[in-house]
């Protein structure tokens, strides 16, 4: 397997809206380190899994998208919670649908929301 992986980090910001919040249910920012790991068994004619200066132009629309951003706000969160979980997944759905990247099996996005917290999630695509 081949595995290609892109950084970024963004400021947003958030609140919770699970019963008892405590201090996450008022608005607050994370430094959210993003990483996205893309996964295949076979490289294109070129040898690449894919072109990692496309995944890093869909990485930075997705930085853009968010940066500076109340999550809570935008509608792909609506109706949601706006976990890191989420987010994560979110992130996922966003990228599937930005990459032209058929050698890519698998797809895994995992978001730090702080030194000592994040999440992931991953599909196949």
């Amino acid at each position: 397997m081949y595995t290609v992986c892109v950084s970024t980090d963004f400021v947003a910001q958030h609140f919770l809206t699970v019963p008892d919040p405590g201090p996450e249910g008022e608005i607050h920012s994370h430094r959210y380190e993003l990483t996205v790991e893309c996964v295949g068994k076979e490289l294109n004619e070129y040898g690449y899994l894919l072109d990692i200066d496309d995944l890093t132009a869909a990485l930075d629309r997705i930085e853009d998208r968010y940066r500076d951003e109340l999550l809570n706000g935008r509608e792909e969160f609506s109706g949601l919670n706006p976990s890191v979980e989420h987010f994560a997944r979110i992130v996922v759905d966003d990228l599937t649908a930005a990459l032209d990247a058929p050698e890519v099996d698998t797809l895994r996005v995992k978001l730090h929301e702080d030194e000592i917290a994040w999440a992931a999630y991953e599909r196949a695509v």
